[in-house]
């Protein structure tokens, strides 16, 4: 039995940030990172970006530490492994390979799985995902040899897979269950913004359509839809979500959600425990509820916080979220909260046929987040606007101005 003070479940960004920052403010603690995968940190932001793909840069470069870094911090880097039960009454998880690490302080950094597809003849071979360094290294192989290539579900991932696929020069088809883009994170002005921009590119979009089976022998031809059409594939990429492995988490008395819960300093229910990255649910100070948030930046910031906390500061966590991508010459941008509701309201800012329009969220008078499509220029002053709580109540038609400067609300 190994026996850590700090024990990190996630070798992903929360968790090595978390760990750095633990070595940062107690130099003699042990501390040990369990990763369910066989590598150390590296950058997930580059798995999608078509330089990465296409191989225009050296693959050393996904490498975010090398390799003594661990050693030299006198950090244990458990790789390839899983923790599979907690005991928090103990202090001890078990892993996959019947290991038991006792600890004093655990921090769950468990990130996420890709949502997998479980349409007729989804076992076959040329179907992938994009969430980790083998699935990305899977993904180049494919692209070698292929000509055409489906995508399924419309988000991110697909958005920047359609990009990369065709820049590899491989005939692109799009399969949204939706009936327009982003549906219904996005409103349909900004989602026929993105599909003109994919549709120009040269990507075939189907829409309200679903993957009815997939033919082939050991491996993937051609898939049928619900409305009967065929289209030849090579390959299938799915995006079409995430979702966290936390089942053993809440088995072993830690309260979930949709994600892992913990409340602003990123304590779980449970004493000693904390959670951090994309698999923690937990009490947004700024925006005033719970939240849950998939991307880089705010994992980093959640690691940072939560190793703080876990040598005994006292520091809430406080970050407007942010994520931005780019291809088929747009860029997107998401900032804060951008989940629709009932209880906000929504504000266009800027003309949709202009290909340059905005999206401002708005609850009890104040600014949640924004969608921005060819006006990431607004990003930064939306973030402060939200960061600082300004009231916006009586400036709807200001934000709904494209040409009016946001700015003057946070100096006003």
């Amino acid at each position: 039995m190994k026996e850590v003070k700090y024990l990190i479940i996630g070798g992903g960004i929360a968790g090595t940030t978390a760990a750095e920052t633990i070595r940062q403010n107690d130099l003699n603690g042990t501390i040990a990172i369990v990763s369910d995968e066989p590598y150390r940190l590296y950058s997930r932001i580059m798995l999608s970006k078509p330089n990465f793909f296409l191989e225009k840069i050296p693959f050393e470069q996904i490498w975010l530490k090398k390799e003594p870094w661990y050693a030299e911090n006198n950090i244990m880097l458990l790789a390839g492994k899983k923790a599979v039960s907690l005991d928090f009454v103990k202090k001890e998880v078990k892993l996959d390979n019947g290991e038991i690490v006792r600890y004093e302080k655990l921090l769950l950094a468990v990130g996420g799985c890709a949502r997998q597809w479980g349409t007729n003849g989804s076992g076959k071979k040329g179907i992938f995902y994009l969430r980790t360094l083998d699935d990305a290294k899977a993904i180049i192989s494919a692209v070698k040899s292929s000509k055409n290539a489906v995508a399924i579900g419309g988000g991110f991932i697909s958005f920047e897979m359609c990009d990369m696929l065709k820049l590899a020069g491989i005939n692109v088809s799009l399969i949204l269950r939706e009936s327009y883009f982003w549906e219904p994170i996005l409103d349909e002005p900004s989602g026929r913004i993105i599909e003109r921009a994919l549709e120009k590119g040269g990507v075939k979009i189907f829409y309200n359509s679903e993957v009815k089976e997939i033919i082939g022998g050991d491996k993937a031809e051609e898939v049928i839809l619900d409305k009967g059409e065929r289209i030849p594939c090579d390959m299938l990429v799915v995006g079409i979500g995430v979702v966290c492995p936390f089942s053993w988490v809440q088995a072993g008395g830690i309260s979930v959600n949709r994600g892992i819960l913990a409340n602003e300093y990123l304590e779980t229910d449970k004493p000693d425990i904390w959670t951090a990255g994309d698999s923690a649910e937990f009490n947004d100070i700024i925006l005033g509820e719970r939240v849950q948030l998939g991307n880089w930046v705010n994992a980093q910031m959640q690691g940072r916080i939560a190793g703080l906390n876990m040598v005994g500061k006292r520091n809430p966590f406080k970050l407007v979220s942010f994520y931005t991508t780019q291809g088929f010459g747009i860029t997107i941008a998401f900032v804060g909260d951008v989940k629709p509701g009932q209880d906000r309201l929504v504000i266009g800012r800027g003309l949709p046929d202009s290909g340059s329009y905005g999206r401002i969220l708005v609850k009890d008078g104040e600014i949640m987040g924004a969608t921005l499509i060819n006006r990431t220029s607004e990003l930064g002053t939306i973030s402060k606007l939200i960061e600082k709580d300004i009231k916006v109540s009586g400036h709807e038609k200001e934000l709904g101005d494209a040409n009016f400067d946001l700015k003057k609300l946070i100096n006003g």
